[in-house]
């Protein structure tokens, strides 16, 4: 029976580890969504920073995406800037790509 546990706790081990890098990798590209935002809205340093760290936080509000996606959106329609749903969820693939990409290479 050791054989069969040890393969249990082999795939315990490996899915936590794949739900932590998502975890990661989802964390980044909000950021990173965050920050290009800020800059169409014209945002800059400090401002810059806390604007991104509100996106990823606005991520804990409910399971998925539709709660950055909506805030991001909803900022940038605030600011006045004619920005479609469909670019800020194109945003949002491109940069999760390249956050799964840093990832890999950090690790």
């Amino acid at each position: 029976m050791t054989t069969f546990d040890d393969r249990s706790k082999g795939f315990e081990a490996q899915f936590a580890q794949s739900e932590e890098f998502e975890f990661k990798a989802v964390a980044r590209r909000n950021r990173m969504l965050g920050l290009w935002a800020g800059e169409k809205m014209g945002l800059s340093g400090d401002s810059l920073e806390n604007y991104a760290k509100a996106v990823v936080r606005a991520d804990f509000e409910q399971p998925g995406e539709e709660d950055v996606i909506r805030k991001v959106l909803g900022d940038l329609t605030a600011s006045n800037l004619p920005v479609r749903e469909t670019e800020v969820r194109t945003k949002a693939v491109e940069f999760l790509a390249q956050a799964r990409e840093a990832l890999k290479g950090e690790q």
